[in-house]
């Protein structure tokens, strides 16, 4: 197989944490992006070649993570990466160009039999091998990565299926145009084709006027041709706001859901940072949280999950928190039901209180000097 990642999704829910990311570079569980996740499944499943579409404004946070994607195994002359910029395929359909011609060009060059292509927004830890030996067992056009999932879980722009008992999808159906279950079948934004048929499909698409959004061309796809399913049954969370962000991380102190998605049979890589470990003094209280390396715990820090280099200082209360890369928590302040961005300093004594369905949010470089109280 070869690797299409798409990673063009934009929410408004998720700002500020994704004014200058993607989706896909989100920190999450103290060390990793959300990338890693999609990153790991694809090297898991021996593909060595991948083809990525970013936002041209988001590039630089993609490179800053992946580097030459040395912790992936893609910095080799057989293993490679290619980043594409999604404006560049817009001009090109505006300009009346094929604008689809990279992709085809780059699957081509794949010279591999089968295709995978993978949204941004869904964490999972998916073997690809076994999606993939499905759908040659069944020898449809298609095969649709799935899974059942409460009404919560789903955003109105998600694409939903109905299924047959033999597998086979049978409609298709966006969210918002329909009434939600108390359990409905998720297309996970994974699919799997034939490279050929997918060539083929491209071709006729930028001739016919299809979308430049290769997840939207996939989904609009899955109607057109014979299209099967894949049921996913492990860990899942569908991220597209704040809450679900929230939650997601949140759930990583449940040593089930942690296990589930980190400690299967498929290993997660992420990029390696090489600090000392956390440090806690006699003053630190700690609960159930999870901590990266390089930081400083002399306050109480309970149910939160801290990034590197934090700094939480005598007194200080860290409770139902995340707390990204150099964060500062001055003495005796609060910070409870909230998402710290980077480098965000709170000073003595001011407390930052959300609620555990509304999590006050801070952007990246915010200098705390007043209370700040957030949620409903």
């Amino acid at each position: 197989m070869c690797a299409i990642m798409g990673n063009l999704t934009r929410f408004k829910e998720l700002l500020p944490l994704t004014e200058n990311r993607p989706i896909a570079t989100l920190p999450f569980d103290c060390k990793y992006r959300l990338i890693d996740f999609n990153l790991s499944s694809i090297v898991n499943a021996n593909i060595n070649t991948i083809f990525m579409v970013f936002n041209d404004d988001e590039t630089q946070s993609v490179f800053d993570h992946i580097g030459g994607g040395k912790e992936w195994n893609l910095d080799g002359v057989q293993n490679r990466f290619f980043i594409n910029v999604y404006q560049d395929l817009l001009k090109q359909k505006a300009e009346h160009k094929a604008y689809y011609e990279k992709v085809i060009d780059y699957l081509k060059k794949s010279k591999s039999e089968y295709v995978v292509f993978m949204g941004s927004k869904m964490l999972c830890n998916i073997d690809l091998r076994a999606v993939l030996k499905i759908h040659q067992m069944q020898k449809n056009d298609m095969t649709v990565v799935y899974k059942r999932v409460g009404k919560d879980n789903i955003h109105p722009s998600d694409l939903l299926l109905d299924v047959a008992a033999d597998g086979k999808i049978t409609e298709t159906m966006i969210a918002k145009d329909t009434t939600l279950g108390e359990k409905n079948n998720l297309a996970m934004d994974i699919y799997i084709m034939q490279t050929q048929a997918l060539i083929e499909a491209l071709s006729v698409g930028q001739n016919t006027n299809a979308s430049v959004n290769l997840e939207t061309f996939f989904r609009n796809l899955v109607g057109t041709v014979n299209s099967s399913s894949y049921e996913y049954t492990g860990y899942l969370s569908n991220i597209y706001d704040v809450e679900t962000y929230f939650q997601a991380n949140m759930d990583m102190l449940d040593p089930k859901k942690f296990n589930s998605l980190l400690y299967s049979n498929q290993k997660i890589y992420t990029k390696l940072k090489n600090e000392v470990p956390t440090y806690y003094s006699d003053s630190s209280q700690v609960e159930n949280s999870q901590f990266a390396s390089g930081s400083i715990i002399e306050g109480t820090v309970k149910d939160s999950l801290v990034s590197r280099q934090a700094f939480v200082h005598p007194d200080a209360v860290v409770e139902n928190a995340i707390l990204l890369a150099n964060n500062n928590i001055g003495e005796g302040a609060v910070v409870r039901h909230a998402i710290l961005d980077k480098n965000v300093a709170v000073e003595a004594g001011v407390k930052v209180i959300g609620t555990p369905t509304h999590p006050v949010v801070l952007k990246k470089d915010s200098y705390v000097i007043s209370d700040i109280y957030g949620g409903e």
